[in-house]
C-alpha cells in the first residue's frame, strides 16, 4: 500500500460540529474528498447545505443538522440522534468554539462564563462521551480529532476573555487523557492547536480592529494569517491510518507564532 492509499478514507463515517464555515467546512470538505462521509451540526441551515452540496460534489454523502451544540441538553440529544439516526461513526471532530466575549475576567458574569465554557469544553466533553462512546461499544477502534488553540499554551495578547484560554487548556488535557483512557480501544485521540486563520469571522474582525490585527501579524514569524485549507489536510492526516501510532499530540499550527 503506498502512503497516498493509506491517506484515504473510503467507506468512514464522520461526526463533525462546526462543520459550516470556517476552519470546519475546511476540514469537512478535506476529509470527504479523502473518501469519507459527512455528518455535521452547526446552527445555520442555510451554510449547512452550502457545505453539503460542496461535499456531494465530491461524490460524498452529507447529512445536516441545524442546532446549537453550544447548549449541553441539545448536544446530549442530538449525538444520540445523529448515532441511531446516521451512525455508526469512525471519526469525531469536535470543531465548535470561540472567544465571542471581549470582557474581562472580574467583569465577567458568571452565566456568561458558563455559557462560554459550555461552548468551548462541554461540547467537547458531551461528543467524546456520546459518539467516542459509541466507538469503544462497537469496538473498531476510531479517531477523534479536538480543535484546542495556541491559546491553550500562552495568552491572547491585548484580548480579554481568559474563559477562552481556561477552556481550551482543558480541552487539551482532555484529549490526552482520553488517548490514554482509550489506547486499549484502539481509538486515537488527538489535538489540532491553531493559531489565527483568514475564516471569515477573523476577516470581519479584521477590518474593525485593523490595528490589533496587522500587530498581530508582525509576531508571526511567517507574517501572514494561515489558510484555513491547510487545516483540512491536517485533520485528513489524523483521522487516517498514517496516522495510527499518533495519539494525545497536540499540533500547533500557527505560523510560528509560539515559538517566540
Amino acid at each position: 500500500m503506498s502512503i497516498l492509499d493509506k491517506l484515504r478514507l473510503d467507506g468512514k463515517s464522520v461526526f463533525i460540529t462546526g462543520g459550516s464555515r470556517g476552519l470546519g467546512r475546511e476540514m469537512v470538505l478535506g476529509l470527504a474528498d479523502a473518501g469519507a462521509d459527512i455528518t455535521m451540526v452547526a446552527r445555520n441551515l442555510e451554510r449547512l447545505e452550502q457545505t453539503a452540496a460542496d461535499v456531494r460534489n465530491l461524490g460524498r454523502n452529507a447529512t445536516c443538522i441545524a442546532a446549537d451544540m453550544a447548549d449541553p441538553i441539545t448536544c446530549e440529544s442530538i449525538c444520540q440522534q445523529a448515532l441511531a439516526e446516521h451512525g455508526p461513526f469512525d471519526i469525531l471532530v469536535n470543531n465548535i468554539g470561540g472567544r465571542r466575549a471581549n470582557v474581562a475576567l472580574q467583569d465577567m458574569p458568571l452565566d456568561q462564563w458558563q455559557s462560554l465554557v459550555d461552548l468551548n469544553l462541554t461540547a467537547t466533553f458531551l461528543c467524546c462521551k456520546h459518539i467516542g462512546g459509541a466507538m469503544i461499544a462497537r469496538g473498531q477502534g476510531g479517531r477523534v480529532i479536538n480543535l484546542a488553540s495556541i491559546n491553550a499554551m500562552v495568552a491572547g495578547r491585548n484580548i480579554q476573555g481568559r474563559h477562552y484560554e481556561a477552556a481550551k487548556a482543558a480541552v487539551l488535557m482532555l484529549t490526552r487523557s482520553l488517548a490514554v483512557d482509550w489506547a486499549q480501544h484502539g481509538i486515537t485521540v488527538n489535538a489540532i492547536c491553531p493559531g489565527i486563520f483568514a475564516t471569515e469571522p477573523n476577516k470581519v474582525w479584521a477590518q474593525k480592529n485593523p490595528e490589533i490585527i496587522d500587530a498581530y501579524v508582525q509576531t508571526i514569524p511567517m507574517r501572514k494569517l494561515g489558510d484555513p485549507e491547510d487545516l483540512g489536510t491536517l485533520a485528513v492526516y489524523l483521522a487516517s491510518d498514517t496516522a495510527c501510532y499518533m495519539t494525545g499530540a497536540a499540533l500547533v499550527i500557527d505560523g510560528g507564532y509560539t515559538c517566540l
